[in-house]
């Protein structure tokens, strides 16, 4: 990695402005894309000099001192590619708001350079993915700067019941910057992680049930999981067609929005209203709480902050097929894993070409892959049919009814909604390799089966960990969550950075 003193060399051979150590760590951490974007506009850096910066910030914060161990790999081509966007600055301009801007991608996403595609397992160790993923070509084309890849729970948390998140074969285990000693949550670990403490601008994870608001709720940042289909599914390693989707993850809401403008080729920049709140009808949906005395009592602030910035709370709602949706939905995913993961791996030509030899992979590499948990989530998919099967049929036909008509919409319908309030999860957990993870309660499974949004954003903290508010509702009212997470935002102004430290402070 550069030094220091070299890095004030290059800054100076590269003619941009001197930016002394004292303003480095003020030039990236908790920084804005907006900020950054105004810096190169105006000239007092430019993208290569940033991508330096955040190089350093993940030199001396990811792989060094406190070691969160977020980012699995680096782009080597990051450097050319800024200063590429540096010299077209300079004849046409910026492409938008995103040029030049380092943006970190999970390691289960395609990118068609010299990086690895892995989904954090060593039976993906090998040549890069042909091609870009749509999404990851839409960034290219907005003008970011693929920084490099993160660390996720390997398989995206889909080889095992008894796992642990932020835990691959490949990348080991990322921490919660809060507290070391903590679960990151999953499975978008590293991006979660890697944008709380400012190792990137932004970063892409991706959700199945809870991977991205889960870890961005732990570790006090904002993700966006949009409407399944809204962004293209292609070139990321699946485990549901059904339920998969890629989403952002940033520190604002703001941020996350320009994110997924570029992700999706729309604009949600009118969303962001400090008064977006007021005259909407906000349901309560208590079956989601009372699982921590403590997350309640925040989320109770949270719900006062709604009511003060002009929101109508429909306190309770009730959805009657909430409780029965956790095993089936299990059970179809399982279904799922089997046949688009056997879909993914015959058409990339990975060095694995189907979950068999995955599953055949792990046991002959026990003591690299294997050596905390197993792989029963794997070998229960493994058992099952084609989704041809009238079994999966009438399993998936129920999931979507209970998920959607009987569920979401008709909620939001018999109450005239616009969205839906809880709390996002619990606080982050002890990292445990003999029990696996910990969690206590959330909100992601009901939207996530029916395929339907779901923001959560800061909402405060407990016992010195972040918690995050969650908003969801119908589909594609991305841009409707977006204004309510960014008048809560803005009056809470909950969010703070980690200070790294060893374990909870008491």
């Amino acid at each position: 990695m550069t030094s220091r003193r070299e890095f004030l060399r290059q800054t100076l051979q590269f003619g941009g402005a001197l930016i002394l150590q004292a303003q480095t760590e003020a030039t990236v951490e908790e920084t804005s894309i907006a900020s950054l974007q105004e810096g190169l506009t105006l000239g007092r850096f430019n993208s290569v000099q940033l991508i330096d910066l955040y190089l350093m910030r993940i030199n001396e914060i990811d792989k060094g001192g406190p070691r969160i161990n977020a980012v699995i790999e680096l782009n080597p081509d990051a450097v050319s590619i800024a200063r590429a966007l540096d010299d077209e600055r300079k004849r046409k301009g910026p492409r938008g708001p995103l040029h030049g801007i380092p943006i970190l991608i999970k390691d289960n996403i395609e990118t068609g350079d010299k990086m690895m595609t892995t989904a954090g397992s060593l039976a993906l160790v090998g040549p890069p993915a042909a091609k870009d993923a749509p999404l990851v070509s839409r960034l290219r084309e907005a003008g970011a700067v693929i920084l490099g890849k993160t660390n996720l729970s390997e398989w995206a948390n889909f080889r095992s019941t008894n796992s642990t998140s932020g835990w691959s074969g490949r990348g080991g285990q990322t921490r919660n910057p809060y507290a070391l000693d903590r679960d990151p949550s999953g499975s978008s670990s590293g991006s979660g992680v890697a944008v709380a403490a400012s190792l990137c601008a932004a970063a892409v994870g991706t959700e199945t049930d809870g991977s991205i608001v889960s870890p961005a709720s732990v570790n006090g940042i904002v993700g966006i999981k949009p409407t399944v289909g809204l962004i293209p599914g292609a070139g990321i390693i699946p485990i549901s067609h059904r339920q998969d989707t890629a989403g952002p993850m940033a520190r604002t809401v703001a941020d996350a929005a320009l994110l997924l403008s570029a992700m999706v080729g729309a604009s949600y920049g009118r969303a962001l209203d400090p008064n977006g709140l007021k005259g909407a009808r906000i349901g309560v949906e208590r079956q989601m709480f009372g699982f921590d005395g403590d997350v309640d009592r925040l989320m109770e602030s949270a719900l006062d902050t709604l009511k003060r910035l002009g929101a109508e709370l429909i306190d309770p709602t009730k959805i009657a097929t909430y409780s029965k949706l956790g095993r089936p939905e299990e059970e179809a995913l399982e279904w799922d894993f089997k046949a688009d993961l056997n879909a993914y791996l015959s058409a990339r030509g990975a060095p694995v070409r189907s979950l068999k030899d995955v599953i055949e992979f792990n046991e002959r590499n026990r003591d690299r892959e294997m050596p905390f948990f197993g792989q029963d989530r794997m070998i229960a998919a493994e058992a099952k049919g084609p989704l041809t099967s009238r079994e999966y049929r009438s399993l998936v036909s129920s999931l979507g009814r209970m998920s959607r008509q009987d569920g979401i919409d008709r909620v939001i319908a018999d109450h005239k909604l616009d969205a839906l309030v809880a709390p996002t999860g619990g606080p982050a957990w002890l990292i445990d390799y003999a029990k696996g993870d910990h969690e206590t309660g959330g909100s992601s499974t009901l939207p996530a089966i029916a395929g339907y949004p779901h923001i959560t954003v800061p909402a405060g903290f407990v016992q010195g960990l972040p918690l995050g508010l969650s908003f969801f509702g119908s589909p594609r009212t991305e841009s409707k969550l977006i204004r309510y997470a960014f008048a809560f935002e803005q009056a809470a102004r909950a969010r703070r950075p980690p200070e790294y430290l060893p374990t909870v402070k008491v």
